[in-house]
């Protein structure tokens, strides 16, 4: 009988302690940006928000703990085949956040498992429309692809997906060396092409050389002999124009009285200081017929008529 009482005491004490358990259980403290989902007898309730709450025992049960915060989620590497049938090995990270608990919790069963496979299979259906070379350029294509196919199901798994990045696109040792063997080339291309140019540059400056001294040179003589025929012009006038000048002051000289006698006079000295050097040696001359007869010399010149005309 004892042993009876002591079983069931037992028993009555831990129906207590499992009551009190289900009771403490019952009340809830929800941190901030977290969600708890409430089933009532199996059917979804509510959602409890950040804060203090308190539920019925053996009646409302938590099922879901959702956490709202933006997530990093990593994306496995897959092997994927590029549109030219070049293998390669891809890997992401997936950034989304819950915005609806209640379908983050019944819409899909695993909402991170399910976007990372269908990031993966929108990862490979974009990579096998594009060739080698282009997955290495559209790094930011795939990942806007990726995102917008996920963007169509997030109403239904109650997510957001915020962005995708491809972290490693890996290919086949085999493929990286044709590659480096292509970019050697291409650099060795480029570096041939940038000679040349520097050449051709150079014979096109060195001719430009030339060709801006060869035009200051031709300048430069244009511009001397335009200055020479300036001076020459400048002489040939200021000679004429004393000349004009002399030829005025004589015939004005000769319109003086006793004009006709001092220019003779001065004629005179001149042609005996002429007759002087008839001697001298390499002297070449023309004389009139007589030189004895000097007057008729004179009439030659025809002073007169000169005096006569300056009158005029």
């Amino acid at each position: 009988m004892e042993a009876i009482n002591t079983i069931s005491q037992f028993l009555l004490a831990l129906f207590a302690i499992y009551l009190t358990f289900k009771f403490l259980q019952s009340l809830r403290l929800v941190p901030n940006q977290y969600a708890h989902i409430v089933e009532r007898l199996g059917n979804y309730h509510k959602t409890l928000g950040p804060g203090f709450h308190a539920l019925i025992p053996f009646i409302d049960k938590v099922v879901y703990k959702q956490d709202l915060r933006e997530e990093t989620i990593e994306v496995e590497p897959q092997e994927c085949f590029t549109k030219d049938n070049v293998k390669v090995e891809v890997d992401g990270v997936l950034y989304l956040s819950v915005m609806d608990p209640v379908n983050a919790s019944y819409g899909v069963t695993d909402y991170r498992y399910a976007a990372v496979q269908l990031a993966q299979t929108t990862t490979r259906s974009v990579i096998g429309q594009m060739d080698l070379d282009e997955t290495f350029e559209e790094r930011a294509k795939m990942s806007k692809e990726v995102v917008s196919v996920l963007s169509e199901i997030e109403r239904l798994w109650g997510i957001k997906v915020h962005r995708y990045e491809i972290k490693n696109i890996h290919t086949p040792r085999t493929v990286q060396k044709a590659m480096e063997r292509q970019m050697t080339a291409e650099r060795e291309r480029r570096a041939v092409i940038a000679r040349s140019e520097g050449v051709r540059d150079s014979n096109v400056n060195d001719a430009q050389g030339r060709r801006a001294e060869m035009v200051n040179l031709s300048e430069a003589e244009m511009q001397r002999r335009i200055n020479e025929a300036e001076g020459w012009a400048n002489e040939i006038e200021a000679i004429a124009e004393a000349t004009a000048v002399s030829i005025e002051q004589v015939a004005d000289a000769l319109s003086q009285p006793n004009g006709t006698e001092a220019m003779q006079l001065q004629l005179k000295e001149r042609y005996l200081g002429v007759l002087s050097g008839l001697g001298r040696e390499n002297n070449q001359i023309i004389l009139p017929k007589d030189l004895s007869n000097f007057d008729a010399v004179m009439d030659g010149l025809s002073l007169s008529d000169l005096n006569e005309n300056s009158k005029k």
